[in-house]
């Protein structure tokens, strides 16, 4: 099943690195051709011969020695896949942070391809609100998580932060493979993160979307092989993808240039951008100093951008919107869904835990225009990213 398919391995100081010869071996049975990369402190766990011989390739530790030095910028380019497993704690906070002092950091810091990491470590060193932190760091960067397992530890404890099994780690690259093409010639639009509407050349009107959903839905197309134009607001962790193409903007009037000028050759449109409504009629050249008095802004109305795109749609085209209610929200997002021609309205409730502006999950229910509605839990963006492009996938694609 992943015949010709290009894994890079990369295996970090963990006792869990054991599994990592059994997931050698799983992969290269499939058809896999698998590259192995050690840090320095791996070694000490797992055998060089013993995975060079299962790989039938060379295995990499050093960025240099006294006869090569191993290009670890092609390693990250030439491959269609790069796993981490197991990911320890140390190799965690220095990916997250930037820290390039090994030749595994250095070809992740450099690598195009998707990766994966799969965590292994303590139960403690895993609720540990430092871990916590640098794995949401690692989503943001568009990186996957695979979860952990529980069970019995390496310190005699029993609890979560056991690496997750190589059969578990195999069936998600299957499932990665499978669906990884799905997408492929599709164009995409996508918009995320906020606008800033601007007062004066000092403050401005806005709102406090992070864009980390609108990000993850655009890294979700990509890995499944659609080319993505992303127009994203201020303030967005950019993903690096090189099936994504970059456009920022700031105020609401040059997102809806953007969508407006690209709409037509795209197959697929997914605005997740929370824009602005009202934008500053006139904008001081000056900061507007503070007086004793109070301040009045007259606003007017922006463009609404899904309403013209739904009026410009044609039938080969699928839009999909997003709506965040505080109230009334079944009602409001039908009414938005019908209102605007959209195809799919993906709806998400401040009132819902787990759920709004600048968190690393989301709870959605998805409404199309039968009536027809999908409820999903709470999980990370990145998993309700797949739930939204596997939904459109099944509706409009199969």
């Amino acid at each position: 099943m992943l015949q010709g398919k290009k894994i890079l391995l990369g295996i970090s100081g963990s006792i869990a690195a054991y599994k990592s010869i059994s997931l050698v071996r799983l992969l290269i049975k499939q058809g896999a051709s698998v590259k192995v990369i050690l840090s320095p402190a791996a070694r000490d766990f797992v055998s060089t011969l013993t995975l060079s011989t299962l790989s039938k390739q060379e295995v990499l530790s050093d960025l240099f020695d006294e006869a090569s030095w191993a290009n670890h910028v092609m390693l990250g380019r030439s491959s269609d896949l790069f796993i981490i497993a197991p990911l320890s704690c140390n190799t965690l906070a220095k990916m997250a942070h930037g820290l390039c002092d090994n030749l595994l950091l250095a070809t992740y810091l450099s690598a195009t391809c998707p990766v994966w990491v799969a965590p292994a470590m303590d139960e403690d060193m895993w609720q540990h609100p430092t871990t916590k932190t640098n794995l949401n760091l690692l989503r943001s960067f568009g990186n996957q998580v695979i979860p952990v397992n529980s069970g019995e530890l390496a310190s005699g404890l029993s609890g979560e932060g056991r690496m997750a099994e190589p059969e578990e780690i195999l069936a998600l690259v299957f499932e990665h493979f499978t669906k990884s093409a799905d997408f492929t010639g599709k164009k995409a639009l996508v918009t995320a993160g906020p606008t800033y509407e601007p007062i004066d050349p000092v403050r401005f009107i806005g709102n406090h979307s992070s864009g980390k959903m609108g990000v993850a839905i655009a890294l979700e197309l990509a890995n499944r092989g659609a080319f993505v134009d992303l127009i994203a607001g201020p303030g967005v962790q950019l993903p690096r993808h090189p099936g994504i193409s970059i456009q920022s903007v700031s105020t609401a009037k040059q997102m809806f240039d953007a969508c407006n000028s690209r709409f037509q050759e795209v197959d697929l449109a997914i605005m997740s951008a929370a824009v602005a409504d009202y934008t500053p009629e006139t904008v001081a050249e000056e900061k507007i100093k503070k007086t004793a008095g109070g301040m009045d802004l007259k606003l007017t109305k922006t463009k609404d951008i899904l309403k013209e795109l739904g009026q410009m749609k044609s039938s080969r085209q699928v839009l999909v919107g997003f709506a965040l209610e505080t109230n009334n929200e079944r009602a409001n997002a039908l009414q938005k869904l019908e209102s605007k021609n959209a195809d799919l309205i993906v709806l998400n409730s401040l009132q819902d835990q787990g759920a709004g502006f600048g968190l690393d999950t989301n709870k959605i229910t998805v409404f199309d225009r039968s009536g027809q509605e999908e409820k999903f839990p709470v999980k990370s963006k990145s998993e309700v990213a797949a739930d939204i492009i596997d939904l459109i996938h099944k509706k409009f694609y199969e």
